[in-house]
């Protein structure tokens, strides 16, 4: 099954509460998942990266085939996909989570950037996670 995911993660300061959204849909467009939750104070960027980490072992656990992966997190995408160096080491330990489930997956994976207003539905799970104080599910 291929999925298409939209993910995010919000932080209300910098560092600040944080929370993540995740929606992935079938290819024919049909929801599949669609939640977030709360992960305590951190940044952004640790945010992004955790929506992602997330979505990627939520794929594996639906029986993903083929995960497109799209995020406004522009820093954090061309990390994943080697354009910029990951210099912070938190981000760097998450950035070997990210490539270790992607290895470890059994389906092709792809991320690509997207603009803030093309996640929208992403970033209100995000700032509901944070709203809610539930771990995600």
């Amino acid at each position: 099954m291929k999925i298409t995911a939209h993910t995010d993660g919000a932080s209300r300061g910098n560092p600040g509460e944080s929370g993540i959204g995740v929606i992935m849909r079938s290819a024919e467009g049909i929801v599949l998942y669609a939640g977030g939750g709360y992960i305590g104070t951190t940044t952004n960027n640790v945010a992004e990266y955790s929506a992602l980490i997330f979505c990627l072992r939520k794929a594996v656990e639906m029986g993903c085939s083929d995960l497109v992966v799209l995020s406004d997190s522009e820093l954090m995408v061309r990390q994943i996909n080697g354009a910029y160096r990951v210099k912070d080491a938190h981000l760097k330990e998450l950035f070997e989570e990210v490539k270790q489930l992607v290895g470890r997956a059994k389906f092709p994976f792809t991320i690509r950037h997207i603009d803030r207003g093309q996640n929208r539905e992403a970033d209100l799970l995000a700032n509901g996670g944070i709203d809610s104080k539930s771990p995600p599910r």
